[in-house]
């Protein structure tokens, strides 16, 4: 099948990956506004920073483990373009430092608004998108992956677009943040349980290559199964009405999801991931409307 300019970038970006930097703004948005301290512009900058980084590390993944020879015809996951010869590695990587100077044009702008500590989030943020799975210790290669996506897509995600907005960080915000950085540890969870096999024979010692496929499984049912966690305790522990508990209604879909993880398993896991994706979207609105309207 032949593609155009358009359709090999489109492809090379990973729009379905795009929706992870959606939710964690998202929920950061709603706890601001929750105190009165919601901003339209600083939290469209918070999305549209987002998206670009995720874009970066996108681009960063297909640039890097095809520079370091992990991608190969046995790959199981989507077609990467620099692997496939569809972009030459070059403009790959041409792409991913644009779309990090973007960002960082971006976190500019949110640093006049936030101080400081905008500037440090913008900064290791850009970093860790590199360091992911380039630079002489790829996180992704040594089993770290799993660890600093719960991190900046939870509390560096949510709480940084909270704080850019309220000027000051709260329970709350580092509360509301667990749920997104689970569930989107749970797609990469996906991602690395698709790819043992493949991973270990290129030498990349994921969690999943490390844990094994069983142990992998458990994680996955874990992360779900804890995100519903913190919607109980907000609503029991605080004053919110029981909006918080939108969430919820998303329990029969990671139901099902937990016990099919076990039953699948190579390229029958790429529809997986993304109801797992579809997942953590669905959550993440339902937790921020919850969040204004229980307030």
């Amino acid at each position: 099948m032949e593609y155009n300019s358009l359709q090999l970038w489109i492809m090379a970006i990973r729009p379905k990956t795009l929706p992870a930097a959606v939710g964690p703004v998202a929920v950061g948005t709603s706890v601001a506004y929750t105190v009165d301290k919601f901003a339209l512009f600083p939290a469209l900058g918070c999305l549209v920073g987002a998206l670009l980084l995720q874009i970066a590390v996108n681009l960063a993944n297909d640039y890097f483990d095809y520079k370091n020879e992990i991608d190969s015809d046995e790959r199981l996951g989507p077609v990467r373009v620099t692997q496939s010869g569809l972009i030459s590695p070059s403009a790959v990587r041409n792409g991913m430092i644009v779309s990090l100077f973007l960002a960082m044009l971006v976190f500019t702008y949110l640093s006049f608004v936030g101080g400081l500590p905008i500037v440090i989030i913008g900064l290791f943020s850009v970093l860790a998108a590199l360091a992911y799975s380039g630079g002489p210790y790829p996180l992704a290669s040594h089993g770290l992956g799993e660890l600093f996506v719960f991190i900046f897509f939870g509390p560096v995600a949510v709480g940084g677009t909270y704080l850019v907005q309220a000027g000051q960080l709260s329970w709350l915000a580092m509360v509301a943040a667990v749920p997104p950085g689970l569930l989107i540890t749970a797609v990469m969870v996906v991602n690395n349980l698709r790819d043992i096999e493949t991973d270990k024979k290129a030498g990349k010692n994921t969690l999943a290559v490390l844990l094994g496929s069983r142990n992998t499984i458990v994680e996955y049912r874990v992360l779900v199964g804890l995100s519903y966690c913190i919607p109980l305790g907000i609503y029991f522990g605080t004053g919110f009405g029981m909006a918080v508990l939108f969430p919820l209604a998303t329990v029969p879909l990671g139901w099902s999801l937990g016990k099919k993880v076990g039953l699948l398993a190579g390229k029958r896991l790429n529809n997986f991931l993304a109801a797992t994706a579809g997942l953590s979207l669905a959550y993440s609105l339902l937790f921020s409307f919850g969040l204004v309207v229980g307030n």
